[in-house]
């Protein structure tokens, strides 16, 4: 069955503690449920910050794709999820550093806010039906190691986490347990997310979201032929471009000189393609106002529209992005991880990503590509908008305008 886009995405975040003497213990978890539920401004202001992380992280990122052609894709959603997580068993500077990374740092949201909302959130997006979407975390811990009952009992009710034992001295063995659960839950589309552990490592925390979407309104097949995408000024590589004309939504954004193409899904998301005149430009001044403006302001009308079928893959360590953005104690001698366990000396080793997404046709045919071809419809002039050079993309809740994923295809080949 063919599938219109396919996001999957995968955080960790490996904590690791030196050769010392460990307790036993495992993971606990109990049957009670939080049924308390996050202020309204709470939630507002949780969701507000995440999407303006959501921007500056793509900022750092696109600083750090220096090389030419490279492509960006990431989801900012988990990211926040995996760091929010993370925060729960943080104190003192180092809690303060994670806070203020991820936006939290409003003198009316607590660690407590900032729990419920993630657990508000994650129960509606995997209670939403015929939704092939999905999202949680997962943390895997030594079987020699004791962590405190009240963090994993937080990640369990808050962040959907799942708790496992494992034995992270038989390095191959815990690595492949962490890896099939990774690959059950992105249906396979990340199979090895671990390459080598550390026998030191005491917990593996695991964050992942996967979405699949069909179009709203299928492409033809039957009108994808070769064409070219200009990667820059003197590169150009063949794709597979997609057709279709339809009454679609778009904006023009005159300030920055970019158009907007809206293609929803047959749910509540949507993709939004952004071609800009000037990359950098739209860059430098993306931000949450943009994504409300554009999806305020459509407009619908016939266009022809063309977009290249793709399949891309990243990649990325964050432990030097996140320092940059003012996340560092975390990752060395002062980190202060004494919420997850007692008086074991804990410091995140990396925080690692991987990203795939798959855009194509999706499925059947749609039944009025027929009647393009009526003599007076040739008459008409049909705005052409094609997407045969560098753009972004976004997928994103139309309600909640929560931003899942977040990139720049400049290659769409690589």
């Amino acid at each position: 069955m063919m599938h219109a886009a396919l996001g999957i995405w995968i955080l960790s975040a490996v904590i690791c503690v030196g050769r010392g003497h460990h307790h036993e213990g495992h993971v606990q978890a109990t049957d009670q449920t939080d049924q308390d539920t996050a202020p309204e401004n709470s939630v507002s202001l949780v969701s507000s910050q995440n999407k303006l992380f959501a921007f500056r992280l793509y900022k750092k990122l696109a600083a750090h794709a220096d090389s030419e052609g490279k492509n960006i894709f990431f989801s900012p959603a988990s990211v926040s999820l995996a760091l929010a997580a993370l925060s729960v068993g943080a104190r003192g500077e180092t809690h303060q550093q994670l806070f203020s990374g991820l936006g939290y740092n409003n003198s009316l949201l607590t660690q407590a806010d900032v729990d419920q909302a993630f657990q508000m959130y994650l129960e509606k997006s995997n209670k939403t039906l015929n939704e092939d979407v999905s999202e949680g975390t997962a943390v895997f811990v030594d079987n020699r190691f004791k962590a405190r009952p009240e963090f994993l009992e937080t990640l369990r009710q808050s962040y959907s986490t799942e708790g496992f034992n494992v034995d992270f001295t038989k390095t191959t063995d815990s690595a492949n347990t962490i890896n099939k659960y990774v690959e059950d839950k992105t249906n396979g589309k990340i199979d090895k997310l671990v390459d080598s552990l550390d026998p030191s490592t005491v917990m593996y925390l695991i964050s992942y979201i996967y979405y699949k979407g069909k179009w709203e309104t299928p492409f033809d097949p039957m009108l994808t032929k070769e064409d070219v995408f200009m990667v820059d000024q003197n590169t150009k590589v063949p794709v597979q471009m997609m057709n279709l004309e339809k009454t679609l939504e778009t904006y023009y954004d005159q300030a920055i000189n970019t158009s907007v193409l809206h293609l929803p899904f047959n749910n509540s998301y949507s993709m939004l393609l952004l071609l800009p005149d000037d990359m950098a430009t739209l860059e430098n001044a993306l931000c949450p106002g943009h994504l409300t403006k554009w999806l305020k302001w459509m407009k619908s009308k016939t266009h022809s529209i063309f977009v290249p079928r793709f399949s891309i893959k990243s990649s990325y360590t964050l432990n030097n992005v996140l320092t940059e953005m003012g996340m560092a104690d975390m990752f060395g001698d002062r980190a202060d991880l004494s919420g997850i366990a007692e008086g074991q000396k804990l410091a995140v080793s990396e925080v690692v990503h991987q990203a795939t997404l798959d855009v194509d046709e999706a499925g059947a045919t749609a039944a009025a590509a027929t009647g393009i071809g009526i003599t007076l419809l040739s008459f008409r002039h049909i705005p052409v908008l094609m997407f045969n050079r560098p753009f972004m993309v976004v997928i994103t809740e139309r309600n909640t305008e929560n931003i899942l994923f977040l990139g720049k295809i400049i290659n769409p080949n690589i």
